[in-house]
């Protein structure tokens, strides 16, 4: 069949949404969103710090994160805990559009905050 000049072809018929396919965002990919997300949160760290790390399982559009830092001390711990969860909850939910209803921040270990130009060691 072809169109006449002047006639417009027709057009393709909508595919349902249900129907056009799905993308998914691999657990790793939500991994390192978060471990970034919770690094912002927390800010300098401590040069014998390692930097956070996530893990995640994803279940269609939700995500479970579990997060593992390194933390300054003394600091306000559950302060900090808490922003990295909603820097995580919303970082996560903007970038890759999942729904985070559980963000578990394990603090794996805290650095002693000295001031600059203190001795080091043992002191009597």
């Amino acid at each position: 069949m072809s169109t006449q000049a002047g006639e417009s072809a027709p057009a393709p018929a909508a595919v349902a949404p249900g129907e056009r396919g799905a993308t998914k965002i691999a657990d790793r990919v939500v991994a390192k969103i978060a471990s970034r997300a919770a690094r912002e949160a927390v800010g300098a760290l401590h040069p014998d710090a390692a930097p956070p790390h996530a893990t995640v399982v994803v279940h269609d559009d939700t995500a479970r994160v579990r997060v593992h830092v390194e933390l300054d001390y003394p600091c306000d711990i559950g302060g900090r805990c808490g922003q990295v969860r909603s820097q995580v909850t919303e970082r996560v939910g903007t970038l890759a559009g999942m729904h985070v209803p559980e963000v578990v921040v394990h603090v794996e270990r805290l650095h002693l905050a000295t001031a600059p130009g203190a001795a080091q060691g043992r002191i009597r």
